[in-house]
């Protein structure tokens, strides 16, 4: 049981207009994609930043809470939590500059190759 020759044709040329719709859906990747990873990022960063005041503040608070001395380790420790912050940026900056640099040098040639021949 053969498929007519007409019949063949209409299914050839439903599968192109599927193929051509589904293209069409698909996510196109590039800038878009690009900016929502930066905004990604840079909230990863706030979110240290502002979470390692607030402990840092935190504990402060309680110490004083504790020791009646109410603003004095709420300071020092808000300032040591605001330390602490920048430092965890700074880690996650490096950590996201290696990531940035082992995927954009895989595709490249090293230092040491001759890309000529």
């Amino acid at each position: 049981m053969g498929v007519p020759k007409d019949r063949g044709s209409a299914l050839d040329d439903l599968g192109g207009r599927i193929d051509a719709a589904r293209s069409a859906q698909r996510p196109k990747s590039g800038r878009a994609e690009g900016e929502i990873r930066a905004a990604s990022i840079a909230w990863r960063m706030v979110t240290e930043l502002v979470v390692g005041v607030f402990i840092g503040a935190a504990i402060g608070w309680g110490i004083d809470r504790l020791a009646g001395t109410l603003p004095l380790f709420l300071i020092v420790f808000g300032i040591l939590g605001f330390a602490a912050g920048v430092k965890t940026m700074l880690r996650s900056a490096e950590e996201i500059r290696r990531k940035q640099e082992a995927s954009s040098s895989k595709g490249a040639p090293s230092k040491h190759e001759n890309p000529t021949p």
